[in-house]
């Protein structure tokens, strides 16, 4: 699929959601109790690129300061939900390093890729920057890790949710309904085509996360260094 083609088409659908007040709160997010955790495969940006981010971002908050913001700490490309967050999931019944040989073996290989920022999309329930990446790396490494993983008797829900071939960083999701809708909308279309800016992704980061990778609730696990 298209990826420029797809990112449009989820803008302009979900605009118009957005405008018929047909779009997604997520209830969970101020959820004291909410203990959905898995492990997550992803990527992170630099600091220049999130403090780009974080301009937008900070428009975002003078139109509608009661959505749910990422802050830098959060930011990132998810490369594969690896477990995708559930209630009860504990990272001790898991064999760790079991994860990380199939993960090993499948990165051999993986080029420098350079990922670019370039412009905004959404879905029914947040706001997303877009990105591209220069070859085919990142979507072969998902396709090589789904396969491994299906050979294991490894606990892995991979693509369960969906199956995921985009590169995208989630930056807002919407808690409440939205303020100052007309002008909200407005400043999407004005960072449409923003460019954020682009880096090279010199390593991968295996996390213990929430389902909104929240730093206070994220465990470093592993880096698989790109060479």
């Amino acid at each position: 699929m298209d990826l420029a083609s797809h990112y449009t088409n989820l803008f302009t659908e979900s605009c118009e959601k957005i405008s018929n007040d047909n779009y997604v709160i997520d209830t969970q997010i101020d959820n004291l109790n909410d203990n959905r955790l898995g492990i997550t495969l992803l990527i992170r940006p630099t600091e220049e690129i999130k403090n780009s981010i974080q301009l937008f971002l900070n428009e975002l908050k003078k139109v509608d300061a009661s959505q749910y913001y990422y802050p830098n700490s959060d930011i990132h490309i998810t490369v594969m939900s690896i477990i995708s967050c559930y209630e009860g999931f504990d990272i001790t019944n898991i064999t760790l390093q079991d994860y990380i040989a199939v993960i090993n073996k499948c990165i051999t290989g993986l080029n420098k890729s350079v990922i670019k920022l370039q412009g905004i999309t959404a879905s029914p329930s947040a706001i997303m920057i877009q990105g591209f990446p220069s070859d085919t790396s990142i979507n072969d490494l998902r396709d090589n890790l789904r396969t491994a993983f299906k050979q294991t008797t490894l606990e892995q829900s991979i693509d369960q949710r969906y199956s995921l071939f985009t590169t995208h960083l989630t930056v807002l999701r919407f808690k409440n309904p939205i303020n100052n809708k007309d002008l909200f909308l407005k400043l999407l279309h004005k960072y449409r085509d923003y460019n954020f800016g682009k880096f090279e992704i010199k390593k991968l980061e295996l996390v213990h996360n929430d389902w909104y990778q929240r730093v206070n609730l994220v465990k470093h696990l592993f880096d698989f260094n790109i060479k």
